[in-house]
């Protein structure tokens, strides 16, 4: 063991390489990863006392920007009061954040706590598989999922999870999960219209439902709009004949809302904009402003009557030590207030639209093929080619990112999904992000992209 003498003079970045394994990132000894030592508003700053704008909110997740004093006060708070319960009991944040969850969906739900998405989704899929079961669908345990979509990192959320990048060297994974490819409006065919290419893609869904004997589906998972895989966004036609199927068979309808819930896309749910009402509903990230971890799976009371049978094992055998901690409920109730007294949620649509319209005068830049958003979430998609729309090298992206970075704004991609395909830039800032924040990221990303023409 070193000295505490010879750590002082051993430089951070050497001491964290050491010891520190970074998620889902290559071995880097010229480039080590960034140490982060403070943040406040959009901004965070390195240990080297470099500033940047977060363009991505951590991983899609502070909504309401760094440096809260609110939150972290509500958490001492609680934690002061009662630090831990297991949720096989239960304590009044949990109570009233469950309320409060209930009022923006604007309907009746069971909250069940763990503290993760990829927890989240996992619950979802156990629930979808013994509903059925205690309904008599005993042989229904298949999930329909799609392509690029993401819904986490563990065995069943990767399963359910339709990028191949992130299953490599995995595989095996839990089985039952299929997918079918999503609508890429982008790259519609010829000769349809974007309301037609999607309702055919919601019809390519179905006809795999029945290709694989619908007595032996559960459920459908789905993102409002595909956020890690590309930010692909459908036609309100699409979700709602999605729904549609999922009632003319007997499905179940997951939406996953873990990144776009909570004001990220301008509204408190992704679904919400097309007017669909889930069966079971996941959140987590923006719900605490990943503040503290937690993560809700939202389950209708319909649902979750099938499980309050006196039979034996039919109560829903599942159990999280961390899920529902007092003190993560308690700052995502303080999260959820800021965002409403701040009109966050609002704020994230008009603050969207005006980046879509202040990047609009790069569609005419030779490597850009689309710029797409919704609410606080937008993607740019990178070509080499834009009539044969051949997705841009995976150099040409790095370097954009790179030289975003090197001008103090940190951005996002679609990496680890799709071998080829990793060619959308992402972008994610906090909902809280001032006039300045946005103008400066319109403006270096211009900036980046005018010294980069090939």
């Amino acid at each position: 063991m070193e000295s505490l003498e010879t750590k002082k003079i051993v430089p951070l970045e050497k001491r964290n390489q050491r010891v520190v394994w970074p998620h889902i990132s290559p071995y880097r000894e010229k480039n080590p990863p960034m140490i982060v030592e403070s943040g406040e508003g959009s901004w965070i700053e390195d240990s080297n006392g470099n500033r940047y704008l977060d363009g991505m909110s951590g991983l899609w997740c502070v909504n309401v920007g760094y440096g809260r004093e609110e939150l972290a006060k509500v958490a001492y708070d609680q934690m002061l009061q009662i630090a831990y319960t297991p949720m096989t009991q239960s304590h009044i944040p949990a109570i009233e954040l469950a309320e409060k969850i209930n009022e923006m969906l604007d309907d009746d739900y069971m909250i069940f706590y763990s503290n993760s998405g990829s927890d989240a989704n996992e619950v979802a899929f156990k629930i979808a598989r013994q509903y059925h079961q205690q309904h008599g669908d005993v042989n229904r345990y298949k999930v329909v999922s799609r392509y690029r979509a993401y819904h986490g990192s563990s065995m069943g959320a990767l399963a359910a999870t339709g990028q191949a990048l992130r299953k490599y060297k995995y595989e095996p994974l839990s089985s039952g999960f299929l997918h079918v490819a999503p609508p890429d409006n982008y790259r519609k065919p010829e000769g349809l219209t974007v309301e037609q290419y999607n309702i055919q893609k919601a019809k390519e869904l179905e006809d795999t439902i029945i290709w694989e004997q619908k007595e032996t589906v559960a459920a459908v998972i789905m993102e409002p709009l595909i956020t890690g895989g590309g930010i692909l966004i459908p036609h309100h036609t699409y979700v709602q004949e999605i729904e549609r199927i999922c009632r003319r068979h007997g499905l179940l309808l997951i939406i996953d809302e873990v990144i776009c819930g909570f004001g990220r896309t301008g509204k408190a749910f992704g679904h919400q904009h097309s007017g669909i009402k889930p069966d079971i509903i996941t959140m987590a990230k923006g719900l605490t402003s990943a503040y503290l971890p937690l993560s809700i799976t939202a389950v209708r009371k319909d649902i979750y009557e099938a499980f309050k049978k006196e039979e034996e094992n039919c109560h829903f055998r599942h159990v999280n030590t961390f899920g529902g901690n007092p003190a993560a409920c308690a700052v995502a109730l303080k999260n959820i207030e800021i965002m409403e007294r701040e009109a966050l949620f609002e704020r994230s649509a008009k603050l969207g639209r005006r980046l879509l319209d202040d990047l609009e005068e790069l569609k005419n830049h030779p490597n850009v093929g689309d710029i797409r958003g919704l609410g606080l979430l937008a993607g740019i998609e990178v070509v080499e080619d834009k009539v044969t729309k051949e997705p841009g090298s995976s150099e040409r992206v790095s370097k954009l990112i790179a030289d975003c970075k090197a001008r103090g704004l940190i951005i996002g991609r679609n990496g680890e999904t799709v071998a080829g395909q990793s060619n959308i830039l992402a972008l994610c800032p906090p909902l809280s992000s001032t006039d300045e924040d946005m103008e400066f990221i319109s403006e270096t990303l211009k900036e980046v992209f005018h010294e980069n023409i090939s």
